[in-house]
């Protein structure tokens, strides 16, 4: 176990990094990663069989593409950006959702008096103005914990219990960037803090929740993908070191679309309109983005990987069905201390000895309460790799997964949603492209935490020193290194 507390056993020093971290021969110069979030594996190939001239179909022919690749379970974007950052899932990680509970943390500025058990948010709730566009975290909303020994304000890098690749890299002496949709994406920067060079953080809370909107928000991450590649800050407009070694960030209008217009039928295509425009949106800034690297003579020195942190459930539009979360925590029986609900809920319950009769009461109602599976107790969890609530503050009792289309929502805003264990929710689009690559499809079940230690071997850098993947024993992806 490499929890203590719920804290990373981070031990090993930026010069040890250093000296340690480099292979002989690294095999690319960059490593740049993004993530359309929402897009499914199967998306890919229909738009591509729609739009054969795109800049996705272009880079298939010198790329490889995982058809059978899934994120992490939970499927939230928070556990599954640090999937592909760390090599690791949330019973190393100690990320399950970025609205969770923590039996060990304490609520904000309590200075951690009274009984262990809180809230852990680390969404846009914990902004200074979580309705505006630039914005950054207000450490009194923080949750609270015992911190070598002190009582201290959580940062979201501070509760990864794991290193990341971007501190691999940053410690080589490289420049690493990264954008995302909160500030709490500060938890990149790994347990040091020192993973990036410069992030880039505006809140989408701040804007409309519609397709046009999102598409304006994602370019402003384009706007910080194409300064970087340039050598340039996002941030000041002054010259970063270097372009980046290690870049990467998101898109967020297809997972809006898909919420907000979904597909037209069970097949998943056609798309509807504003599904193909957030899909040609992203098109468009990857054949922009080739361009700059062919013009800064660096396309063939880079590893382009396309990895989404979620998909989105249901595909199919009439499997889509809302179940209020009040009527799951009542239906319990019994006191819970916190649930995190989507489509899955983890509960955590206020006394761990009510556990048989809380699933007792879940499995009478499974009907009301559209339940297709019930995940409870410490073998049926470590069977799993959930992890054991026993001995770790962070792992639910239980886990609910609701039939496929179900969402523990009374928000009637949305037709999908995403965070759950279905195939819909975790079988993403994974695309690793060079122009020196010769196109293949790898049928293979691979993870996306595995891009972590592909990121890492293409940059000559010792895999074994990313303490998540090592513990968990994730390898790079296949038919590369």
């Amino acid at each position: 176990m490499r929890y203590i507390l719920g804290f990373s056993v981070f031990a090993t020093t930026a010069a040890a990094l250093v000296t340690q971290g480099r292979r002989a021969a690294p095999e690319f110069k960059h490593v740049f990663m993004f993530s359309i979030d929402g897009l499914h594996a199967s998306d890919v190939p229909k738009y591509v069989a729609q739009r054969p001239d795109s800049n996705i179909a272009s880079l298939l022919k010198t790329g490889i593409r995982y058809p059978n690749a899934f994120t992490s379970a939970p499927s939230d974007s928070f556990p599954g950006t640090v999937a592909q950052f760390t090599g690791a899932l949330p019973v190393t990680t100690g990320i399950w959702y970025d609205d969770t509970f923590d039996r060990s943390f304490f609520n904000p500025e309590t200075k951690c008096i009274g009984p262990p058990g809180a809230p852990i948010s680390y969404d846009e709730s914990i902004d200074f103005n979580a309705t505006a566009l630039f914005t950054s975290i207000d450490p009194a909303d923080l949750p609270e914990a015992f911190l070598r020994g002190a009582c201290t304000q959580i940062f979201p890098h501070e509760r990864l219990r794991v290193n990341t690749i971007f501190e691999l890299v940053r410690a080589r002496g490289d420049v690493t960037t990264y954008t995302d949709k909160h500030p709490s994406y500060d938890v990149v920067r790994g347990p040091s803090g020192t993973g990036l060079t410069e992030g880039f953080f505006p809140e989408i809370n701040a804007i409309p929740n519609t397709v046009p909107a999102t598409i304006a928000y994602d370019t402003l991450h384009i706007e910080a993908f194409l300064n970087w590649t340039s050598g340039i800050s996002i941030l000041t407009g002054e010259k970063l070191p270097a372009i980046p070694t290690l870049m990467g960030g998101n898109f967020q209008a297809v997972s809006v679309a898909q919420k907000t217009s979904g597909y037209v039928n069970a097949t998943g295509f056609p798309f509807t309109a504003p599904l193909l425009e957030a899909l040609d949106f992203v098109d468009g800034f990857l054949g922009q983005f080739v361009s700059l690297l062919e013009e800064r003579g660096i396309f063939e020195d880079s590893l382009l990987i396309l990895a989404s942190k979620h998909g989105q459930t249901p595909i199919d539009p009439n499997l889509f069905g809302e179940v209020a979360p009040a009527l799951l925590m009542n239906l319990t029986g019994v006191p819970i201390a916190h649930a995190t609900t989507d489509d899955i809920a983890l509960i955590f319950l206020e006394d761990e000895a009510d556990l048989d009769q809380a699933v007792a009461n879940l499995n009478a109602n499974r009907e009301v309460l559209k339940i297709q599976e019930i995940i409870a107790g410490t073998q049926e969890f470590l069977a799993r790799d959930f992890g054991n609530s026993k001995v770790d503050p962070a792992v639910p009792d239980i886990i609910v997964r609701p039939i496929k289309g179900i969402i523990y929502t009374t928000s009637h805003s949305k037709i999908a949603e995403h965070g759950g264990l279905s195939d819909d929710d975790r079988n993403v689009a994974l695309i690793v492209s060079n122009p020196n690559f010769k196109a293949q499809t790898i049928e293979d079940f691979v993870e996306t935490k595995q891009v972590a230690v592909t990121a890492l071997q293409a940059l000559g850098i010792d895999p074994e020193l990313l303490e998540g993947a090592k513990d968990e024993g994730t390898t790079g992806l296949p038919g590369l290194f």
